[in-house]
């Protein structure tokens, strides 16, 4: 029910959002055990979400050919024990947060609301695309305030990059969903837009992205191998692009998991090669 890959999209920005707090000034205590306890944290999260999302959309899921084999509608696991995996996953990211520090502890309940709520959205708002690309975007800030107890706002750069980024590659996914939208009464920017317009507006939020990367880098004055990493980032979104088109969307899963799963782990790669790098400088 939970994948890795699922994890893997958000939790290379979170690492990043903590190394460039490290890089402005090393935490008391050291850095490996609040790394431990950030990834902890994304992970009970990011779990708490994905099963609280697989409940409620249960009947949605089970009507929907994409979907019906999932593990609730399919009768592979059970409603209550979802419930409890997900009070489980929950008490794990509180417990990680009241490790942290005060305020992590104090914004967690916060937290895991936008974490939550955002499987309610694609019943009033097509909007949800983004609410989804929030939900993943504030954990690079959330990282920063596990590792320095509070906000710069210069890293909601990085969360406004990961929003834009979120969002866009899932208008791309809900493009296999836009008949069975319409016949729900759900809502998405491929209902909204059609597909052709879905598709463009996805490839402005990319861009946006790339746009937010850079004032990023330019705020943290970051050298070469950040900027080789935008670029990287970059080519791989154009990459991805041109796997789908509006009238063959064959390659969708390719362009979600794969290309997005490689974005996440080179933007890390890179900035963290940078910050590394340039504190032994």
């Amino acid at each position: 029910m939970i994948k890795f890959e699922h994890s893997i999209f958000a939790l290379p920005f979170a690492l990043t959002g903590a190394l460039l707090a490290v890089h402005e000034a090393p935490p008391a205590g050291g850095v490996w055990g609040k790394l431990a306890l950030i990834v902890l944290a994304m992970v009970g999260a990011r779990s708490a979400g994905m099963t609280f999302n697989r409940i409620i959309d249960a009947g949605i899921d089970g009507r929907n050919p994409r979907t019906r084999t999932r593990h609730i509608p399919a009768g592979v696991l059970s409603k209550r024990f979802a419930w409890v995996f997900l009070v489980a996953s929950a008490a794990v990211f509180f417990l990680a947060s009241w490790l942290l520090n005060p305020l992590c502890l104090m914004l967690s309940p916060l937290a895991l609301a936008i974490v939550l709520g955002y499987s309610v959205t694609k019943r009033f708002t097509s909007f949800s695309h983004l609410v989804l690309g929030f939900a993943l975007g504030i954990a690079p800030a959330a990282a920063w305030i596990a590792i320095r107890g509070s906000l710069d706002p210069r890293i909601l750069w990085l969360t406004a990059a990961v929003t834009f980024w979120t969002a866009g590659f899932d208008i791309i996914y809900s493009c296999q969903d836009v008949e069975f939208d319409r016949s729900e009464k759900l809502f998405s920017m491929p209902k909204l837009l059609g597909v052709t317009g879905a598709l463009w507006f996805s490839r402005l939020l990319h861009a946006a992205m790339v746009a937010c990367l850079i004032l990023l880098w330019r705020e943290f004055a970051l050298g070469w191998l950040g900027s080789a990493g935008i670029v990287s980032i970059a080519g791989l979104l154009l990459y991805e692009h041109s796997l789908v088109k509006p009238d063959d969307l064959s390659r969708v899963n390719a362009a979600f998991f794969t290309v997005n799963g490689y974005v996440s782990v080179l933007f890390f790669v890179f900035w963290a090669a940078d910050v590394v790098l340039r504190r032994q400088g």
